[in-house]
């Protein structure tokens, strides 16, 4: 598929078009992930944080009433008169703001609190006055208390505490902790936010970049900034810009050189065909203006199957039928054909065989287009008295048919672009011998087809050289 169909052309959205965002914008779902894993880990802290506050005021707020309780009861414990004393200790701790309530042997209760009196149950009564202690939580009027009970000589004593009063250090505490939690919630929103649109910024520069390419537009390119991956991206959009550039440069140069080279011959072809039809050329010139004419027309017929040629192997799937092959074979089968021709113009030809046979599996026929594609190439330039050269030979990890010649050769810019259509051709028109311009294109795509390489060198022989390679096949 094109460049231009995953891009979409002027005026159609393409891949990369602006869908619509049915699951939302980047920047939007960091913030959402941000904000969500801020809010988690609150409520998770919070619930932490308060419980094991609460259960820490609780046990530290029960221990604090027992050692007040134990003091109590000794307090009571140390008058002469233990009923007295008890009393006394009562009203004390009322002073001091400690609800309690006492009980005597003979049942009285005696207290400076209603909810310290309710406090005292007749089974908590009972227990002191059995010499046991109490210690527990109880629901007093919907008021949650702290109950310690002593026993004492005089009977007993009980010290109530309310849970609101005993905690309300650590229930401000709580509310802190809550109130920081809420704090780091929002600065978590805040900075996901621009950490957010810090990230999404250089891909929405990107996006519109893509957007560009695709309008058409091909001087175009973002800074490569932000993480690496997305500073990857830009980076393989600037190069995929400079691509289309040079890609679509050639393509106007290909269609300049063709436009051209059709021109020629459909020139000559008309200018004679009017001669005759307007009777100006003479009787005896009729057979050499057709001569001219049926020339000019097979150059055009070769323009056109070579660009026919170019166009199939361009498919993206061009028909290859692969079978157990000698290239050694295959090269004589050349040197045959090829020979003749070269001895007529006065050029050498040699075969230069590495083994008795080269075996492969590949596809005859189209590694002898692609060899007579380049043989043509090399005898159009390659002068008089100097050599032609097909090697066939095996390499550790290819088997290989060469093709040298003593020809002008080609410069070290020239192998670079050797394979690009028309290029070499508006190089040297005019200074030496020129085809189609398509040739050596056509040889570059056979040898994709082929599952092999060609590339263009230097020959010992001073002119070109093009190196064909063909992987070792699995099995024979």
């Amino acid at each position: 598929m094109s460049i231009h169909a995953q891009l979409g052309r002027p005026g159609q959205p393409g891949r990369l078009g602006r869908p619509g965002r049915p699951g939302g914008s980047l920047s939007r779902r960091i913030v959402l992930l941000a904000v969500g894993i801020a809010v988690l880990t609150a409520l998770l802290a919070g619930l932490l944080a308060v419980g094991l506050t609460r259960t820490s005021a609780d046990d530290s707020a029960r221990r604090t009433l027992a050692q007040i309780a134990d003091a109590a009861a000794d307090r009571a414990d140390a008058g002469v008169v233990a009923r007295t004393s008890q009393t006394r200790t009562v009203r004390t701790l009322g002073v001091l703001g400690i609800e309690s309530a006492s009980v005597g042997r003979g049942g009285a209760v005696t207290s400076t609190s209603r909810i310290a009196r309710q406090a005292l149950t007749p089974a908590r009564q009972q227990q002191l006055l059995a010499g046991g202690r109490v210690s527990a939580r109880d629901d007093i009027d919907g008021t949650a208390v702290l109950v310690e009970g002593r026993p004492t000589d005089a009977g007993g004593i009980v010290l109530v505490q309310r849970r609101s009063d005993a905690t309300a250090d650590s229930d401000r505490l709580v509310r802190r902790v809550l109130l920081a939690l809420v704090i780091a919630v929002v600065v978590a929103v805040v900075v996901s936010v621009a950490i957010a649109r810090r990230l999404s910024r250089p891909l929405r520069r990107t996006a519109d970049a893509a957007h560009a390419l695709a309008a058409g537009q091909r001087e175009v390119g973002v800074p490569v900034e932000g993480p690496d991956e997305v500073a990857e991206v830009a980076s393989a959009l600037n190069t995929l810009s400079g691509s289309l550039s040079r890609s679509e440069a050639r393509q106007r140069d290909f269609l300049l050189s063709v436009s051209h080279d059709l021109r020629t011959p459909l020139t000559g072809i008309s200018g004679y065909a009017e001669s005759l039809a307007s009777g100006v050329v003479p009787p005896d010139d009729t057979a050499r203006v057709g001569g001219v004419v049926l020339t000019e027309a097979k150059r055009l017929e070769r323009l056109v199957g070579d660009l026919l040629d170019l166009a199939r192997l361009g498919a993206d799937q061009p028909s290859v039928a692969p079978e157990r092959t000698d290239l050694v074979a295959l090269g004589r089968e050349v040197e045959s054909v090829w020979g003749r021709r070269c001895g007529a113009v006065g050029v050498p030809f040699t075969l230069v065989a590495g083994a008795p046979a080269v075996w492969t599996v590949t596809d005859p026929a189209r590694v002898r287009q692609l060899v007579d594609g380049l043989l043509e190439n090399s005898l159009r330039v390659t002068p008089t008295g100097r050599p032609i050269v097909v090697e066939v030979r095996a390499e550790p990890q290819a088997d290989v048919v060469e093709v040298r010649d003593g020809g002008p050769g080609l410069t070290d810019d020239d192998l670079a672009v050797a394979f690009e259509p028309s290029v070499l051709h508006e190089r040297y028109r005019g200074v030496r011998p020129v085809g189609t311009g398509l040739g050596l294109a056509i040889v570059g795509r056979l040898a994709e087809v082929l599952g092999g390489t060609v590339e263009a060198g230097h020959a010992a022989e001073g002119g070109a050289r093009f190196t064909l390679r063909l992987p070792h096949p699995t099995t024979l």
